[in-house]
């Protein structure tokens, strides 16, 4: 008789693993219902495969990564599942069973068993740091112990999704740039190598005297044709160098420092920070998270260097007892002016989460019209920047037309 292994939930909706001995699969289903299972997945255990080998659970668990979207869709179910009277446990059940993300899955499934042995939610959490940030943890906790983890589940979903949103938002204002330049340099590099020697060697052959733009291009030409390879190591070099220098201190600094300082952008970088604060501050407060653990979570989730000392500066000057408002006005240069006075209001009236929150719709809202508008801004920038590479190629071409008649006359 073969043999057969099901996968499936039991009546609390416990993810359950069976080894079964049956004439077909029929009557597996029929074993699991007079267990009181509910079955998900059959298999035949009595044949030899590949998959008897290889975990391809495991391999697929590595394999997938957890999307921000993916987070905040959970979260917001799982918030609403516990309005709704659901048990935490049965509701990350659901969430599991929902979910086609391997890793997430399997992150789930061991969430919800921590908590049936007795685990809080937040320390079950925070095993997973890769997955679940500070900021998650914290706010969870906060939620658990206050008694409104379905209200602090709510606002780290809405919290998640604007951040996610802006961050969309500013790398689609900067794809299509990117990729223009990108193209051109391509095409640029194609054209030396390529096209460029047989047009030149018309110029070369005839002896004349060329102009200095048709000499550098000429050089550049050659010098890539003869060391071809080297070149587009080079440029291969070049780009991994990049990316791992933004991966360096050194590198995060210059980078983060140039962003903050180009026109148009580092303003609109500086309101996307601006905001990111405001967004995490009155997130962690309205869940209940005091004020400087608050900002030393805000200092880990702000990824731009020169911001994170003036988060850490604000925790340790509110820890001596001055008030929050007086760092953010004192570093008007990266923040703006309207949130030092705007956290000033707020300890004024009492209302300090309520003034971040309404401060970072501000920016945030701001920050998205100035993606839209950027746009339009780019656009005549890159016809002058292309218009100006062809306006080279051809003065580079033309002028030595004109050498070559002055020579003939």
């Amino acid at each position: 008789m073969p043999t057969f292994r099901y996968t499936g939930s039991d009546k609390e909706g416990k993810r359950v693993t069976e080894t079964v001995t049956a004439d077909d699969r029929f009557a597996v289903y029929d074993i699991a219902r007079e267990n009181g299972h509910t079955v998900e997945e059959v298999r035949d255990a009595s044949r030899v495969s590949v998959r008897s080998f290889i975990n391809m659970e495991r391999i697929n668990y590595y394999l997938s990564r957890v999307k921000d979207d993916e987070l905040v869709i959970i979260t917001r179910n799982l918030g609403s599942m516990l309005v709704a009277g659901l048990p935490l446990s049965r509701a990350l059940s659901v969430i599991e069973r929902q979910s086609s993300n391997p890793r997430l899955k399997a992150v789930i499934h061991d969430v919800a068993e921590q908590i049936e042995r007795g685990s809080q939610f937040n320390e079950a959490l925070g095993k997973y740091p890769k997955i679940f940030s500070d900021l998650y943890v914290s706010m969870v906790r906060a939620g658990e112990e206050g008694g409104t983890l379905a209200e602090a589940l709510h606002t780290l979903g809405t919290q998640m999704e604007r951040s996610s949103s802006l961050k969309k938002k500013i790398k689609g204002a900067m794809i299509y740039p990117s990729i223009v330049l990108i193209i051109m340099a391509v095409i640029g590099v194609l054209m030396m190598i390529y096209v460029m020697p047989s047009i030149t060697a018309t110029f070369v052959d005839l002896e004349v005297e060329l102009p200095t733009t048709t000499k550098i291009l000429i050089g550049t030409s050659d010098f890539m044709v003869a060391n071809t390879l080297i070149v587009l190591l080079g440029m291969v070099g070049l780009i991994l160098g990049f990316a791992y220098g933004l991966r360096t201190a050194f590198g995060k600094k210059v980078f983060h420092w140039v962003i903050i300082h180009l026109p148009v952008i580092g303003a609109m970088a500086k309101e996307a920070n601006a905001a990111q604060t405001a967004r995490t501050l009155s997130s962690l407060l309205k869940s209940g998270v005091d004020v400087i653990l608050s900002l030393k979570i805000t200092e880990d989730v702000i990824q731009n260097v020169y911001y994170k000392p003036i988060i850490k500066e604000a925790a340790a000057r509110v820890e001596k007892g001055t008030a929050l408002s007086e760092t953010f006005i004192e570093h008007s240069k990266l923040y703006p002016v309207l949130v030092g006075e705007m956290i000033l209001v707020g300890e004024e009236t009492g209302e300090i989460a309520q003034m971040l929150e309404q401060l970072a719709t501000f920016y945030e809202t701001e920050v998205e019209q100035k993606t839209k508008d950027l746009s339009t801004i780019i656009e005549p920038l890159l016809m002058v920047v292309i218009g100006g590479t062809v306006g080279f190629f051809a003065l580079a071409m033309i002028a030595p037309i004109y050498s070559i008649s002055d020579s003939i006359g």
